[in-house]
């Protein structure tokens, strides 16, 4: 039977990064997928953006690894020549009664020490995005847009470099532990066969549960469960009217930080996403919400004409918390949760997964010693 020294499930933006840092840690590592190609998931479809750590309660692991992992994302996308830009966000308010939305922003971002926001007048909302209608904003100068596809790229090199190695079409089905070693159970191109590795990563997403669930050694029970989170995203024909991120005051009910825009480094506006929870997954845009957008985004951007939005793509995000449920922090389980060595499971790693991705491999790396 083949043995590898590391085995990472999940070829995503997070588990690439997790990858490539612990093979140039010196570990023989191995990427296993169920798609053909990395990144197909979860990391291909969301905002693409470089958040700055301002909404995430203080203490939490989305604050900690949104600041650190901000950082860190920043100078590997200099020193690797991954496209980016750090083009800054405004967070809107359109109505009075939401500038005190602005303000306990404000106390979260200065709780995780993020201390360069600034507060922009109607005036100065004006001056620099004429399209957009508010009475009150803060400036996030530090909050980007980045390519996801050429960050997972540059992580695929970085293992490559250190001689790890992606494997796609492949199916954990699942996994045993036998003196100390974990035999996984796969099936790639209907053939099924088995290997053995000392350390165990699970960064499946999406998927994260189901492959935990085929874990024979593991307590079920702590295993949490996973809520589909359908976000719709349209696109805006023509030319951007923004020169940065536009964000309205986040959902009250703390699922998503309302329908907001963003342009990619094409120039291409967006709007979304949404929050949609569904029983299995789904990537058809929900057109029937094409109303509900025109009403949301008009809010900030009353310019927008009818038939200006056109159906783009739809993101999922593994929530941990389901409809009306507090917001969920990101779970990392190590042998201290799980009772199992040389094990770690992420669950629940949505937004802001892309930037906290080195930041998050860090931290593996750490608990795995």
């Amino acid at each position: 039977m083949d043995h590898i020294d590391t085995c990472v499930v999940g070829a995503g933006v997070v588990g690439l990064a997790v990858a490539s840092r612990l093979a140039a840690s010196g570990r023989e590592v191995i990427v296993l997928d169920r798609e053909e190609d990395f990144g197909q998931g979860v990391s291909s479809r969301n905002s693409e953006v470089i958040h700055a750590g301002i909404y995430y309660p203080a203490g939490s692991l989305k604050a900690r690894m949104c600041v650190e992992g901000k950082q860190k994302l920043y100078e590997y996308c200099e020193s690797h020549g991954v496209a980016h830009a750090r083009c800054g966000k405004l967070i809107v308010a359109t109505e009075p009664d939401e500038e005190d939305v602005l303000e306990d922003i404000l106390a979260k971002a200065c709780a995780n020490d993020v201390n360069d926001l600034e507060y922009w007048d109607s005036s100065q909302i004006r001056k620099a995005e004429p399209h957009v209608r508010g009475t009150q904003a803060l400036f996030s100068p530090s909050t980007g847009i980045v390519s996801s596809h050429e960050l997972m790229q540059a992580y695929l090199g970085d293992l490559d470099t250190h001689g790890g190695m992606f494997v796609g079409q492949t199916f954990v089905q699942g996994a045993d532990l036998k003196s100390g070693l974990f035999v996984l159970r796969c099936e790639s191109d209907g053939m099924l066969y088995e290997f053995t590795c000392r350390t165990l990563v699970n960064a499946a997403a999406l998927g994260a549960q189901a492959v935990a669930a085929g874990f024979s050694f593991l307590d079920q029970k702590t295993i949490p469960p996973l809520h589909y989170c359908k976000g719709n995203y349209f696109t805006l024909s023509g030319g951007s009217p923004f020169n940065r991120l536009i964000y309205p005051v986040p959902e009250k009910s703390g699922a998503g930080l309302g329908v907001h825009a963003t342009i990619d480094l094409g120039g291409q506006v967006k709007f979304g996403p949404d929050v949609e929870y569904i029983d299995t997954e789904d990537y058809d845009v929900s057109t029937s919400r094409e109303g509900d957008y025109y009403e949301s985004v008009r809010r900030y951007f009353p310019d927008l004409e009818d038939g200006q939005l056109v159906p783009g793509y739809v993101g999922i995000r593994p929530k941990l918390q389901g409809p009306g449920d507090p917001v969920a922090d990101f779970v990392i389980q190590d042998e201290s949760d799980h009772g199992v060595q040389n094990l770690v499971q992420l669950y629940g790693i949505e937004s802001p997964g892309l930037t906290s991705s080195l930041a998050i491999a860090d931290e593996v790396c750490r608990r795995l010693g």
